[in-house]
């Protein structure tokens, strides 16, 4: 049939963006969308870059770039589906008195190390306070979503027996990222002073907003079906601006979208990604994006 629908594989986590996508509220003549019934994104990142499950899927972006490296070609859409300032999210004990400069020696544990929000946190710990990555103990509790990756030699194994919250509070380790919730928070401290005031200072005087995931589509769809991949994008920001999550033109937009917005805080999580030694190139984001560059700007010109 000459109309009949490209199917599309798909995995977005549940948000109020993505809710009007998810509800069939985007109509579409060109694709049709088959999203699996998945709310919390990350239960699924193996599925993207071990079983390929998806054709255009959710992704963290640390994890995008392992997979890049890997070998599994998908390709950069420029749209962010979450983003979220880390400065808060490295905790002490409170009664355990040090700044951030003095991690250099200590014994910080984290779900795992090729984490956005861990990659993220010790980007700015090394730009902000001088703190290499291989100056600190680094304990992980869990492997990559990436199986090709390897951590790191600096990076060690921990006992999951323990949350980070518990291993903390019994002094196996000195400080714990941990990007959600804290249950013990009159017990725990900040190791960066006032986070929310010093990510604002950072981000004014980088412009850069810690992205976290990303949304990313098949190298072999972008080939065979760019009309696919154009009308996918269009589909997401009008989901989108259907739920009212647009930004004020004045304010720091922590979900950017388009080539341009997301180009500082794309390149410096590519060079804090290189610098840890998490991947073996510092990928240009053209690199990344492929011919999706390409597709998405013939749109806008026509």
């Amino acid at each position: 049939m000459q109309n009949e629908k490209i199917q599309l594989k798909a995995m977005f986590g549940t948000y109020p963006k993505t809710a009007p996508l998810k509800a069939g509220q985007m109509k579409s003549d060109i694709v049709q969308l088959d999203i699996a019934p998945v709310d919390t994104a990350q239960t699924a990142f193996k599925d993207v870059v071990r079983g390929h499950q998806f054709d255009v899927a959710e992704l963290a972006v640390v994890t995008y770039l392992l997979a890049f490296d890997a070998g599994h070609r998908y390709l950069l859409l420029p749209f962010v589906m979450n983003g979220a300032f880390h400065h808060k999210s490295i905790y002490a004990r409170a009664d355990d008195a040090f700044g951030p400069e003095e991690l250099k020696g200590k014994r910080v544990a984290m779900r795992s190390y090729s984490q956005t929000t861990p990659t993220w946190v010790r980007g700015i710990l090394h730009d902000e306070y001088g703190v290499k990555s291989a100056d600190v103990e680094w304990w992980s509790q869990q492997g990559a979503h990436v199986a090709e990756y390897k951590d790191p030699e600096w990076v060690r194994s921990m006992d999951k027996a323990l949350s980070l919250e518990e291993a903390l509070l019994a002094g196996q380790v000195d400080a714990i990222i941990a990007g959600g919730a804290i249950e013990n928070k009159d017990k725990l401290r900040h190791v960066i002073d006032a986070p929310q005031d010093a990510a604002k200072a950072w981000s004014a005087r980088t412009s850069v907003v810690p992205i976290n995931h990303v949304v990313v589509v098949k190298e072999a769809l972008a080939k065979s079906h760019p009309e696919a991949v154009m009308e996918t994008y269009r589909m997401l920001i009008e989901s989108r601006a259907q739920a009212g999550e647009m930004p004020a033109p004045s304010s720091r937009d922590l979900q950017p979208f388009g080539f341009d917005a997301l180009n500082l805080s794309l390149r410096k999580v590519i060079d804090y990604a290189y610098d840890q030694q998490m991947i073996k190139k510092r990928y240009a984001p053209e690199e990344l994006y492929g011919d999706v560059r390409a597709i998405l700007e013939k749109n806008q010109g026509d």
